[in-house]
């Protein structure tokens, strides 16, 4: 996202935009890919309700909370792309906010990977997930990410 400062991202937060939804994909690849074509859209609010969620020390997955999403509607998949803007948004929102706080940092991408789209970006999280216990950890030597060592452990069940 670009201007976040211009922006309110609790008005986004808010606006359902007609959601939840299902939607009937018919891409054999993409049927193939999500394991079925049943494809369901949750509304921003409803991510920032689950990332509250998460208890200080643990973490979870924008993919365990499309999981939780798919299991709790009875769809196949949620959508990766709209997924991945709500958690923006929930995190954007959050930080414009002085009170009433989500733990946006404790929602990372695969495999660990913290997110560089977060207010104050990696640099951000990382300092807000040490001071909860985590180690995060570089990879890459050109190509550098950051991820939550072990976070496979501390993983909160949804």
């Amino acid at each position: 996202m670009a201007n976040e400062d211009k922006k309110d991202f609790n008005a986004m937060l808010n606006d359902s935009k007609d959601m939840p939804k299902f939607h009937t994909i018919t891409d054999p690849k993409s049927i193939e890919k999500y394991g079925g074509d049943k494809m369901y859209f949750a509304p921003p609010i409803e991510y920032d309700k689950v990332m509250k969620l998460v208890p200080y020390g643990k973490v979870t997955t924008v993919g365990k909370i499309r999981e939780y999403f798919a299991k709790l509607s009875g769809a196949d998949f949620t959508d990766p792309i709209t997924a991945g803007i709500f958690i923006s948004i929930v995190a954007w929102a959050s930080y414009q906010r002085s009170e009433n706080e989500t733990p946006y940092w404790r929602t990372l991408k695969a495999n660990g990977e913290l997110n560089p789209k977060y207010p104050g970006g990696v640099e951000e999280q990382r300092k807000k997930l040490e001071q909860e216990g985590h180690t995060v950890i570089q990879k890459g030597r050109k190509n550098i990410k950051y991820y939550v060592q072990n976070y496979e452990y501390v993983l909160f069940e949804l």
